[in-house]
């Protein structure tokens, strides 16, 4: 048995029906009441009473971010949900089967600057300090998008937050920051003098990054 979820519901069945056997109380009084979830996960959790789970979750947030029937703040609401939940490492590394990385990238051409902001933003938590999602995330071709908003874009937030995706992205990972230097105008760096390991150059590449939005005028 190699799911981990059935595994969890295995061991906790067993233990409950252990200690119902232990627990004085559960024989003298049935109508006490015990936390029969405890010791479970929310996934786990929902695998047992039918409840959504992380990946339906992340599915019905990039729905709502898609429709065309969803308004502005609703659709803003459900990038927070997902930014949340793609926090755990499992759930970014699920995006790619549930094929949630391709319209998580077009958002980046989203009119509306918040959703390039928030788009960015997910995109940087899933690739932070996660080789198999930084994979993903280059070879789906993210980086020229990330690099001419974060040169370009007339809202400082979603400047802001495809910078910090860059640099999420291309810290420890090779072959994106030389995706990434391709894409960048030559003052940022030589190709060739530059190494993925190398904080102090990637760090002098986001600063200069950085300062391009920091006298922009604030605009949402």
């Amino acid at each position: 048995m190699n799911d981990p979820k059935l595994n969890s519901l295995l061991k906790w069945g067993i233990r409950n029906s252990e200690n119902a056997r232990e627990d004085p109380t559960s024989q003298s009084d049935p109508k006490a009441e015990r936390d029969g979830s405890q010791g479970l996960d929310q996934e786990t959790i929902a695998a047992l009473f039918g409840g959504p789970s992380d990946a339906d979750r992340m599915k019905d947030a990039m729905a709502a971010i898609i429709s065309p029937q969803v308004d502005l703040d609703n659709k803003l609401i459900a990038f927070d949900n997902f930014e949340q939940l793609i926090e755990n490492l499992d759930n970014a590394n699920n995006m790619q089967p549930l094929c949630l990385w391709m319209p998580l990238v077009d958002q980046l051409d989203n009119p509306e600057g918040r959703l390039r902001a928030m788009a960015a933003w997910c995109i940087a938590t899933a690739v932070q300090n996660n080789e198999k999602s930084q994979e993903r995330c280059l070879a789906i071709g993210a980086i020229p998008r990330l690099v001419q908003m974060a040169l370009h874009d007339d809202v400082q937030q979603a400047r802001k937050k495809a910078v910090f995706a860059l640099s999420s992205e291309i810290r420890n990972y090779p072959p994106a920051l030389s995706a990434a230097i391709q894409e960048l105008p030559q003052e940022y760096g030589d190709q060739s003098k530059i190494e993925a390991g190398d904080m102090d150059a990637i760090d002098n590449i986001i600063g200069k990054l950085r300062e391009s939005y920091s006298t922009m005028e604030v605009k949402s």
